[in-house]
């Protein structure tokens, strides 16, 4: 597994020769920042600079390519205002996954209301529902279920953030404050993040039933 706070140095010392004061924020996000990394995680690197241009993503890439573990760094990388103004569901899980290296994303707290979560959940939902019908009738993807169910733990999150007031970034934290449909979905995926094999069609149905009611029933009662 790669040495995160060894590698941050590296990295943290290039984007600051590459950039300077035009940095906004730095932050990590990801199984790195939740110290659940595996030796196949990428990371998730989080980079605002004050603006973002079409050089800049230039300047960006050669920055990186000389860096140890290249093939897995990936993240999120823009400008100030185009975050200012982005999707505000996609705002809430974006702020409360990423731990702050430099700087703050206060100023996204604003955006991020109830109606915004709520977006979240709904849309988390939508698109779970369609991939998962997809992959029933089409592509019958055992690697592509594992990922739905990955994408379901996050639209967990913010049900739970709905509800409770409470992020909960640790996904065994998280099975004591959902229900238990809930639960079953982040075990399912817990269990083949650890290398047990899916089976297809009992969780493909589980998954497509869950994402159903999400879409269907007003969870706020």
């Amino acid at each position: 597994m790669i040495a995160i706070t060894t590698w941050m140095e590296h990295f943290l010392t290039a984007l600051h020769k590459t950039f300077g004061d035009r940095i906004s924020f730095i932050g990590l996000q990801g199984s790195y920042a939740r110290g659940e990394a595996s030796d196949t995680s990428d990371i998730d690197v989080v980079v605002i600079l004050d603006s973002v241009s079409a050089a800049d993503l230039k300047d960006y890439r050669a920055m990186l390519d000389p860096l140890p573990h290249r093939d897995r760094i990936c993240g999120f990388f823009s400008g100030k205002q185009e975050l200012l103004n982005w999707e505000p569901s996609d705002l809430f899980q974006f702020y409360y996954d990423t731990i702050p290296v430099e700087g703050s994303l206060d100023d996204l707290l604003e955006q991020i209301t109830p109606d915004a979560v709520d977006r979240a959940v709904k849309i988390g939902a939508c698109n779970i529902y369609h991939a998962c019908v997809h992959n029933m009738l089409h592509e019958k993807n055992e690697e592509l279920l594992k990922g739905l169910y990955k994408s379901a733990t996050f639209t967990i999150q913010a049900i739970c953030f709905r509800q409770t007031g409470c992020y909960v970034r640790h996904l065994t934290e998280l099975l004591d404050k959902v229900s238990l449909e809930e639960q079953n979905i982040i075990r399912t995926y817990l269990a083949v993040k650890n290398g047990q094999n899916v089976t297809f069609s009992d969780d493909s149905e589980q998954l497509f039933l869950w994402a159903k009611k999400w879409i269907t029933e007003d969870y706020k009662k």
